[in-house]
């Protein structure tokens, strides 16, 4: 491995080490963004576009660190530019930044982690291998491993990068803009000074509705398979 190979990676692990010495993850919570809401909309208010646009690398430098909070980013999305414009912002970034991670994680340490692969990636593998995308489209859409877990897979596996980046923004539209409508009623719950949790929002008919989804996402992959073992 080269140390040009490298670069990429280590330019994301000195901006990793920055957001964590500066708090970011700390303030990624409903309190901050209860506490700083008024300050936010001025912003937005006055900045419309130079908002957007800090929202996008904001959300997106999130993701590819695989910092927590991208639930709470897509949220404030909804609260502050609405569910249309949040959500749509919301899955653009999501997608930028788990582009990135795949990119640099496919580059720099792909073939070594590769090599090293422990059984989890190995549960993994078949369906990527029988079909990436569907695979892929049904692990955005079931919120069952963890997000930057599924980038870093499918780095490893080799998926191609085309397929990766459609199938993660057609596989999270649906809760990403969920999670936008609820964002967009947030002023109301923090006008009215009631308590919030972020499990309040995720909550287990929310995630079932999105596994289901999922499971339709596999319908071809089981289809294909079916009628191989027919031949």
């Amino acid at each position: 491995m080269t140390a040009r190979r490298l670069l990429p990676l280590l330019f994301l692990a000195a901006l990793s080490a920055a957001m964590l010495a500066l708090g970011v993850p700390d303030a990624l919570s409903l309190d901050s963004l209860r506490d700083n809401r008024e300050a936010l909309q001025r912003f937005v208010a006055a900045h419309g576009a130079v908002a957007a646009v800090s929202y996008v690398a904001a959300y997106a430098v999130v993701v590819a660190l695989s910092l927590p909070g991208a639930t709470l980013m897509t949220l404030a999305g909804g609260f502050l530019f609405g569910v249309e414009l949040g959500g749509t912002l919301a899955v653009l970034s999501a997608t930028l930044g788990a582009s990135l991670l795949f990119i640099v994680a496919r580059s720099a340490v792909g073939g070594l982690l590769s090599r090293r692969a422990g059984p989890f990636l190995r549960r993994m593998e078949a369906g990527f291998r029988a079909d990436a995308f569907h695979y892929l489209l049904s692990l955005r859409l079931m919120p069952v491993f963890p997000f930057w877990a599924v980038n870093l897979v499918a780095a490893v596996l080799g998926m191609p990068a085309g397929g990766f980046v459609v199938a993660t923004a057609v596989g999270i539209l649906p809760g990403t803009f969920v999670f936008a409508a609820f964002g967009a009623g947030l002023g109301g719950v923090f006008a009215s000074g009631a308590a919030l949790r972020m499990a309040d929002i995720v909550s287990p008919t929310l995630l079932f509705g999105l596994a289901g989804l999922g499971l339709l996402a596999l319908l071809p992959v089981a289809v294909r398979r079916w009628k191989e073992r027919r031949r």
